[in-house]
């Protein structure tokens, strides 16, 4: 039936191309509709005449899958309405000065959020409830486009959040839906790379007299093989240089832990500034950079609860509570699928009122 179906809208579309498109007159898509059409119908008839004797398990079974998929997709837009609709707004930011009111501490956060604009409600979420963050932030959000393949040299479109001694970054990744991520250092180093190089590009557009200075909005795309602000020197870390790092020792018995678990050892790499001549403020920028990324990287991820609001109609409540909350439940997470360390992940609990 679905086949016959498809068949048959075929048609009435190409006799819609034959006017609009070819331009031709109307009594030959007539013609053209009338004969293909007519022949068309005595086979969909035909297959309808089977439902009862069983063609009615396929149609049962297409119903279910639309209705889970619309579930799905239905859920999904009012998560990422709540979020759109509940961002933080710049003057928020701004208004707490370059520490936002909250002690800062060594190390990146890694911000992971579907928006592409703002600051998610995740981040003052935690900060209200825990006032201490890493001192650089970077809010990430990761994004699929319609194309089998992207290049590294535009995978990476970068901005910046608030004034420069906020060190808050914007980086949205975007991925083909042939791409395949690769391991968390991997991504953590090319994204380090990706925020130096924008450093770099970015004091070189102030000299300019068209820039204009953004507090938000302004994205570049960075490109990783391109010339670097930072020289990469790539080593293989053991135990022994773990237990001379500055780390605090719980951390270093949390990671030495980790290592042995893990069957291969991990790939570190170390970021040093290139010699020669520097503007002062972006050398100061890229070493607080480096020093973050020595003291290690932090995945944040809201782990949200989504609910329908009391006042809402019952299939909205079937729908949200009881549909999306139990496919919630038994698909990958979003740290799986992005392929996140658990040693690094800090989940923020949020319910979400739809």
């Amino acid at each position: 039936i679905a086949f016959m179906s498809v068949i048959f809208v075929t048609t009435w579309l190409m006799a819609i191309v034959i006017i609009f498109i070819w331009q031709k007159r109307i009594i030959l898509a007539f013609a053209f509709l009338l004969f293909f059409g007519s022949i068309e119908s005595f086979y969909l008839s035909a297959t309808v005449m089977k439902v009862p004797q069983g063609g009615w398990v396929p149609i049962v079974l297409s119903g279910v899958f639309m209705l889970v998929m619309y579930t799905w997709h239905y859920g999904t837009r009012k998560k990422y309405l709540f979020d759109l609709q509940n961002k933080v707004s710049m003057k928020w930011i701004l208004d707490l000065g370059p520490s936002l009111g909250i002690a800062r501490v060594p190390g990146i956060g890694l911000i992971y959020s579907e928006l592409v604009t703002g600051v998610p409600a995740i981040f003052s979420h935690f900060v209200t409830n825990l006032p201490a963050f890493h001192r650089v932030l970077i809010f990430v959000c990761i994004k699929s486009v319609p194309v089998p393949y992207v290049s590294d040299e535009e995978r990476y479109l970068v901005g910046r959040i608030g004034p420069k001694e906020y060190r808050m970054y914007r980086c949205i990744v975007r991925y083909g839906y042939k791409d395949v991520q690769k391991d968390s250092d991997d991504f953590e180093d090319r994204l380090i790379i990706s925020i130096a190089e924008f450093i770099r590009m970015e004091a070189d557009d102030s000299q300019s007299s068209s820039y204009e200075s953004t507090y938000d909005g302004r994205m570049a795309v960075v490109g990783t093989q391109a010339r670097s602000s930072l020289s990469l020197v790539p080593y293989e870390q053991d135990e022994a240089m773990q237990s001379t790092s500055s780390k605090p020792p719980t951390l270093q018995s949390l990671q030495s832990l980790h290592g042995r678990e893990s069957p291969q050892p991990n790939k570190r790499v170390r970021f040093e500034l290139p010699e020669g001549h520097m503007d002062l403020t972006v050398k100061d920028e890229l070493m607080d950079l480096i020093e973050a990324k020595d003291a290690g990287v932090a995945y944040v991820m809201g782990h949200s609860k989504i609910k329908a609001r009391k006042r809402s109609s019952f299939f909205k409540k079937l729908a949200i509570d009881i549909g999306y909350s139990f496919l919630r439940k038994n698909c990958r997470g979003p740290s799986v699928a992005l392929n996140i360390p658990h040693i690094s992940l800090i989940e923020v609990g949020m319910i979400y009122y739809v």
